[in-house]
């Protein structure tokens, strides 16, 4: 298994215009094959508007990179285009 932590700064006054592509991507995730968690948070603490990031697990690392060729993360991606600041994305492994 891996996961994949994946934090997006959300340009000002654009956070209900993402919540609204996530509310439409995160079904289309869920269902893909390998996915076992995609999960978009705020800050907990701090600026709750500035900061989107998806916590996510997948069975291996294939099942992600297919996740990443999908079709509707082509038009995440596009959708989401002017709405972010960049995305930092950290890929880590369990222990041992």
């Amino acid at each position: 298994m891996i996961y994949v932590i994946a934090r997006m700064e959300i340009l000002p006054g654009c956070m209900k215009k993402m919540q609204n592509v996530l509310d439409k991507t995160v079904p289309q995730v869920l269902a893909e094959d390998g996915c076992i968690q995609y999960v978009p948070c705020v800050d907990f603490e701090g600026d709750s508007e500035k900061y989107i990031t998806i916590v996510e697990a997948w069975e291996n690392r294939e099942k992600h990179l297919a996740h990443l060729a999908a079709p509707h993360m082509a038009e995440f991606r596009d959708a989401v285009k002017d709405l972010r600041n960049g995305c930092e994305v950290k890929i880590v492994a369990p222990l041992g």
